[in-house]
């Protein structure tokens, strides 16, 4: 039978059969900014996988419009990723800076149908006259310069008269639309900034609704696939290939719901927040969601195809549960890696009645594994054992070496304890051993009994080694960034034991530790005086276990449910215990607004929607000017906090306090950290968020002029941390701008201390 196809291959189907197009033709268009992650990883198996499977073509194209953020790094670990992935683009990489001249030209067009205008607007003043979700905007007092005046106006743009920001390009649509993104988009921005390709041949750059729609048409792409927070956008994509009347065959824009994953943040500011800071290694550590990340710890590129192919694809938002790509990984190795033995907290263990040494013949593979291989197993008078595996006094079921219980050592003997040896702290240093001769595992003759078989290494030939235990990054289901990791994301330890196989023989690359997991030799440290393996996944899913959530998790993609809603299952009973009440008719066509109109996360929407009193003050908050997202987070984490203590009535501060504080967040004025201290006051004293900032000297320093000094003086004071991060240990960059926001006292904007101690650094 025909495997069902899903929405997008539906469409794609029917577009051939009803010959609008005669080949399909996708692409993969990323923003060179940062190193691409799972998230990612789904669209490229969408896109590629929809192209081979109509025998269609998929070009591979970077979205480079932003010069301020994009590198050739970033770039290159894109097209990494597609071809680690199994997977290859049609022709050449493309960039939508290869159509610079054409997209220009597109303008010009426009500006002469009238259909685009040059603003001189501030960007305060644009998001002013955008209105509201409730009311219409109004149109710029620009947009009736005369055709002439605009097409002087944007030439003298391109040539570089202009500063950032005192011009833009609006696209003349409509200013009373219901979709806020047709209220006159801006389709270009003034970026006095170096490009990675161009250099500085440009100093006007297209926004993205104006170049991704024409790069799609330039390129004869048939289907263009997004993700559902562009499902608005859509209008303005059909609009400009309308308004510009390019014919058939023309791209049409399709969305498909994204990969939300718990325990994971898919945004790429956060991730490069987290290099930045120097809380992970870098974009590759093995903790990271990123491609290289997955790739570095030893998952392989069909795990990962095959965990995006069974998540489906859909239009309808949902989390799915980060167990579901753990067993992707395990189901692709258990059958096919090697097992073998390592020791992590080793015991040592003298067999008295062993001499000399011998090589046992010792399966890689058990019965159940249709793949043969087998290596020979160094055996002498002194091994390693794990600590954990001997036990002077056993709890009830305790199955391994005691002092009165035998027990076999792996592909070996049965052994059992004599003597326990102990320092001065009692701390057990050796066991004293005894062996059977004729319990050799396969010929055991002895007919002693013993309940369990536990792994060793032998002392004398294996290997020493670094073993790096890494778990999930985030401790929270729905981590928010920084403040969320796991303190347990990584446990390295120094004084393990393998096996010689696994070094010498390298059967394969990628092991089973018996008991301890799926292993892989770290490709970047490994070179060093001990080997160096990263745990791939755990045998098992111990979180799954802790949470109670069964075998049902590895097969399941749950609905987000955001904390507010979480609450609320305690305070409103419905017909099933346990589960929220179903947003009615209003609720609905609120959450829908908030979603697709302001661009809110379901979580924020939800709350919103549901609670009156929040949604007042948010809906006030929007007509003063505040920027949805930063406003909804206001509301829904700190007055929401403090309603649990007061009435609406006993608040100090009003929508117009939340708004300017917003602003101040979204200007950049203080940080997030500071804005938590800022509201605080406002509690207490009821003072406006300026006031305060005013008074207590909180401004966030921005000026790059400023910063700088502080940053040569923290790298003059520690010259040798210097030469060590500059001889590769990035690690040292978190301290580095630990040190420069310690020196101004937190006020320094570390977005733009990042900045400047990345360049002095070089």
């Amino acid at each position: 039978m025909e495997k069902k196809k899903d929405f997008l291959r539906m469409i794609v189907q029917e577009d051939l059969a009803s010959g609008k197009y005669k080949e399909v033709v996708t692409r993969f268009p990323p923003e060179p900014n940062g190193f691409p992650h799972i998230g990612h990883a789904k669209a490229i198996t969408i896109n590629f996988g929809i192209a081979r499977d109509f025998e269609g073509r998929c070009h591979l194209r970077m979205d480079d419009t932003n010069p301020v953020t994009e590198e050739e790094k970033y770039a290159k670990a894109i097209e990494d990723a597609v071809h680690w992935l199994g997977f290859e683009w049609d022709g050449p990489v493309r960039h939508t800076s290869d159509y610079f001249q054409r997209l220009y030209d597109y303008a010009v067009q426009l500006i002469k149908m009238g259909k685009a205008y040059v603003d001189s607007l501030s960007e305060e003043e644009i998001r002013a006259y955008r209105g509201t979700v409730t009311e219409p905007g109004r149109r710029s007092p620009y947009a009736e310069r005369s055709v002439e005046e605009n097409l002087d106006l944007f030439e003298r743009m391109r040539k570089g008269e202009f500063k950032d920001g005192e011009h833009v390009l609006r696209a003349k649509i409509d200013m009373s639309s219901p979709n806020m993104q047709l209220r006159d988009p801006l389709l270009y921005r003034i970026r006095h900034a170096h490009h990675m390709r161009t250099g500085d041949a440009w100093c006007i750059y297209p926004m993205y609704d104006f170049a991704h729609c024409l790069s799609d048409y330039i390129e004869g792409i048939t289907h263009s696939f997004c993700t559902l927070e562009f499902e608005n956008n859509r209008a303005v994509y059909d609009w400009i290939l309308d308004t510009l009347h390019l014919g058939p065959p023309r791209p049409y824009q399709y969305e498909f719901a994204r990969l939300n994953m718990n325990y994971t943040v898919m945004s790429k500011r956060k991730l490069k927040e987290l290099v930045d800071s120097g809380k992970v290694s870098g974009w590759d550590d093995p903790r990271m969601p990123t491609i290289a990340g997955y790739r570095r710890r030893g998952y392989t590129p069909k795990s990962i195809v095959n965990f995006c192919n069974s998540i489906g694809i859909s239009k309808a938002n949902s989390v799915v549960d980060v167990a579901q790509l753990e067993h992707a990984i395990r189901d692709d190795l258990n059958p096919k890696v090697p097992r073998v033995m390592c020791v992590l907290d080793p015991l040592k263990v003298v067999i008295e009645n062993y001499e000399g040494s011998e090589e046992l013949d010792a399966s890689y593979y058990p019965h159940d594994v249709p793949k043969e291989g087998s290596r020979k197993l160094p055996f002498s008078k002194e091994i390693y054992i794990e600590r954990d595996d001997f036990s002077e006094n056993p709890p009830k079921g305790y199955y391994r070496l005691t002092p009165d219980q035998p027990v076999r050592l792996r592909h070996a003997y049965v052994i059992r304890c004599k003597e326990v040896i102990k320092d001065e702290t009692g701390r057990i240093t050796e066991i004293r051993a005894e062996y059977y001769p004729n319990s050799r595992s396969g010929a055991d003759t002895s007919g002693i009994k013993v309940k369990s078989a536990i792994q060793w290494v032998d002392a004398a030939t294996g290997y020493r080694a670094e073993v790096r235990l890494y778990d999930r990054l985030f401790r929270v289901e729905n981590p928010r960034g920084i403040e969320d990791l796991n303190p347990d994301s990584l446990k390295i330890v120094k004084g393990a034991y393998v096996e010689r196989a696994v070094i010498e023989e390298k059967p394969d690359e990628r092991f089973q530790f018996e008991r301890q997991g799926y292993f892989y030799p770290d490709p970047v440290d490994s070179g060093g005086e001990h080997p160096v393996f990263n745990r791939i996944v755990s045998l098992k899913d111990s979180w799954a276990k802790q949470s109670g959530k069964g075998k049902e998790a590895l097969q399941k993609v749950s609905k987000a449910e955001p904390k507010a809603a979480k609450k609320e299952k305690k305070k409103e009973p419905s017909g099933e215990a346990g589960r929220v009440a179903p947003l009615d008719e209003t609720q609905r066509k609120i959450f829908d607004r908030y979603r697709e109109e302001l661009g809110l996360r379901e979580e924020q929407a939800n709350p919103l929607a549901r609670d009156e009193v929040l949604r007042s003050l948010f809906e006030a908050g929007l007509e003063k000017g505040a920027a949805p997202v930063i406003l909804a987070n206001l509301v829904l984490n700190e007055v929401a906090r403090e309603l649990k203590t007061v009435s609406s009535e006993e608040l100090r501060y009003g929508p117009e306090e939340l708004a300017e504080l917003a602003k101040m967040i979204e200007e950049e004025r203080i940080s997030v950290k500071i804005a938590k201290q800022v509201f605080e006051e406002m509690v207490r004293s009821g003072e406006s968020p300026g006031e305060i900032v005013e008074a207590k000297g909180w401004e966030q320093i921005s000026d790059p002029q400023k910063i700088l000094p502080i940053v040569d003086e923290v790298l003059t004071k520690y010259p040798e941390k210097v030469a060590q991060y500059r001889e590769g240990n990035r690690k040292l960059f978190g301290f580095f701008v630990g040190q420069v926001l310690k020196a101004t006292g937190g006020r320094a904007n570390p977005r733009i201390v990042n900045e400047l101690l990345n360049r002095t650094l070089k």
